[in-house]
């Protein structure tokens, strides 16, 4: 799996293009955390567990309810950190209301919400990026 990061420093950027599947989230939350430990003055601890609860959150958002492929951006600064997630659908995040197994859906979002963190989606030829942004 390749994975980009910019070198040191502020902002620190990783890109990783994630597994097709359940393992997704794992991956994702595994790369924000080194990002975040190597990057440690740039975020206090509270702050980067709430970055990796939204990092696992809006992946597996992704691979429950959209085809991929997926990939993961996390931008990290003094103060904020961007969190980009692609898919592969353009349908909007939050327009299921089930998960294809038939269990109720929709926290997701709302708990990447009640972090503080601000949503957007943009939308690519692709595909779509769930965008969600932190300051502190």
């Amino acid at each position: 799996m390749d994975t980009a990061t910019a070198p040191r420093g502020c902002p620190a950027t990783l890109h990783v293009p994630l597994l097709p599947d359940g393992r997704a989230a794992r991956q994702a939350r595994q790369a924000a955390a080194r990002l975040l430990t190597r990057e440690a003055d740039a975020c206090p601890r509270e702050v980067a567990e709430d970055l990796v609860l939204i990092v696992s959150e809006l992946v597996g958002n992704a691979v429950l309810h959209a085809a991929g492929p997926y990939a993961l951006t996390l931008s990290l600064e003094r103060g904020r950190a961007g969190i980009a997630v692609s898919d592969g659908t353009e349908d909007p995040p939050g327009s299921h209301r089930q998960t294809p197994r038939g269990d109720p859906g929709g926290r997701g979002l709302k708990i990447v919400r009640a972090l503080g963190a601000e949503l957007f989606v943009s939308r690519s030829v692709r595909g779509k990026q769930v965008i969600a942004v932190l300051t502190w």
